[in-house]
């Protein structure tokens, strides 16, 4: 055995998510060092949990594990969540360490797969005249959603578009609705939904939705969806990149705009704030408080 890989997400209701996070740890399962154990599992929502991934790799004999998060941007569940939980794994399984990779984006590979989704449902002509909203997550961190933007930007970059807008389906502003509006405001001929997030689920069909409905008002302008990242091989080698990172080289986190460092206005409280890992319905340890879907 060398090297044990442990990639953590963050769990879903959706069956078509799950199946993408199952198929993403099988790509790098196959494409690692094949005397490297690759497991993965979800803090909360769906299974497996992230203790049954931690103890099928003890009983394998690792006592020394790289972490990647599966996560775009370092908002609360790679700064909290999952060091919370992996801490938990620790008390369970004494003598355990682990060595913690940084969240996936921003990352070149991951702009050449939405540029691969934009292919999707745009011919190479009409480019020009195609304005992308491109639709995250959204989070109660302003880093995080900083950092979306900044990913729109580099989106935007070289790629002959018209303009590209970010926006948010929970937790943050713009909303879907109002990006869209926005770049029809600003003159916008054909725009392209385009969600960052890994795979299929809840938030991200709620933004086709929510695009639908608004395109169904202006039946003048052309609106497409387009598909989520998916587990691209691209993404597996991306996985493996950030594993590698965490064994040689310097992962740490961006700690200069950090709500849980820096007092920032009106999250003034969040400063040293003590984190908790998520209950998982399906760790008999944990005390739930909601069923699992």
């Amino acid at each position: 055995m060398t090297h044990p890989l442990l990639i953590v997400g963050h769990g879903t209701r959706d069956a078509a998510g799950v199946a993408g996070f199952t198929e993403l740890v099988q790509r790098v399962a196959e494409r690692a060092d094949p005397r490297t154990p690759v497991r993965g599992g979800f803090i909360e929502l769906s299974a497996p949990p992230l203790r049954e991934a931690v103890t099928e790799l003890v009983e394998l004999g690792a006592r020394d594990v790289d972490v990647v998060p599966l996560v775009l941007v370092a908002a609360g569940h790679a700064k909290g969540d999952i060091p919370a939980a992996l801490a938990r794994e620790q008390h369970r399984h004494p003598g355990l360490s682990y060595r913690y990779g940084r969240p996936l984006g921003p990352h070149p590979v991951l702009l050449e797969l939405l540029d691969r989704r934009l292919a999707e449902v745009l011919a190479a002509g009409e480019r020009a005249e195609t304005t992308v909203v491109l639709v995250g997550r959204g989070s109660s961190d302003p880093d995080a959603n900083a950092e979306h933007v900044k990913v729109a930007r580099l989106l935007q970059e070289g790629r002959g578009l018209a303009g590209v807008e970010p926006a948010f389906i929970s937790l943050a502003e713009p909303g879907v609705p109002a990006a869209l509006e926005r770049a029809r405001r600003l003159g916008a001929q054909r725009i392209v939904v385009l969600p960052y997030f890994l795979f299929a689920g809840v938030l991200p069909s709620r933004t086709q939705e929510q695009a639908r409905e608004w395109a169904s008002g202006h039946p003048g302008l052309d609106v497409r969806c387009a598909g989520v990242i998916g587990p691209e091989p691209a993404l597996a080698d991306l996985v493996l990149e950030r594993a590698q990172e965490a064994r040689v080289g310097d992962i740490r986190m961006n700690c200069d705009t950090c709500l849980y460092r820096i007092a920032m206005p009106g999250f003034e409280h969040r400063v040293g704030a003590e984190q908790h890992p998520h209950d998982h319905p399906d760790d008999p340890s944990h005390t739930h408080t909601h069923t699992h879907a």
